[in-house]
């Protein structure tokens, strides 16, 4: 059978100030939004969508489910985020085969998921 589901297309992180959440994942994230507007910001990250929506109730968040980005270092980028004023939720990690995973808690609380994994591939 096969699955309606598609893969990932979008994350958002709710936000109490857009505007300098915007500039911090500009920074963090090296690139510019492709959508900017009062009410939400989209990054194209490697394809996949990353917004921003303001929300001025982030407090209390849960953090069950989090999304991991590829990347090809985790400790680099994983210090990286960390000097730009996240805080540590789960420090880089081998899982096995090779995997590596780590996630920061940006300045909202959102958790944000880092992986390294040498067997993934985008071809279904």
């Amino acid at each position: 059978m096969k699955s309606p589901l598609l893969g990932l297309r979008t994350t958002i992180y709710r936000v109490s100030d857009i505007d300098k959440a915007k500039a911090w994942y500009r920074e963090v994230f090296g690139i510019e939004p492709y959508f900017d507007e009062p009410f939400y910001v989209g990054f194209n990250v490697g394809g996949y969508e990353l917004g921003l929506q303001p929300d001025p109730k982030t407090e209390g968040k849960a953090d069950g489910v989090i999304t991991y980005w590829g990347v090809e270092n985790v400790e680099e980028v994983y210090r990286k985020v960390l000097d730009s004023g996240a805080t540590s939720f789960e420090e880089p990690t081998e899982v096995g085969g090779g995997i590596i995973v780590s996630a920061v808690k940006d300045l909202w609380g959102n958790v944000i998921g880092f992986i390294y994994n040498p067997h993934f591939s985008l071809a279904g």
